[in-house]
């Protein structure tokens, strides 16, 4: 018996759903989630009555957004990977 007849053996009679690499994955993921939802943050002012252009920038109204989607979407990959 080789070494990866052990492994896959052991990962067929596994606890867990998914493999160990999934896992990882997973938490690629929710890092790229995490980043996206850092880079919505900020843009607010101090004084209520001054409105604060930044609001509408390319970062939080377009660019986060696609990092946060792109993250969901490498999630169920990570799910999906055999």
């Amino acid at each position: 018996m080789s070494k990866t007849d052990i492994e896959s053996k052991d990962d067929s009679n596994s606890l867990f759903p998914l493999r160990m690499k999934n896992y990882k994955l997973l938490a690629v993921g929710l890092a790229i989630i995490v980043i996206g939802f850092i880079l919505m943050a900020g843009g607010g002012s101090d004084d209520p009555d001054v409105f604060n252009e930044d609001v509408y920038s390319f970062r939080r109204i377009t660019l986060a957004p696609i990092v946060v989607l792109a993250g969901f979407v490498f999630e169920v990959f990570a799910i999906m990977k055999k």
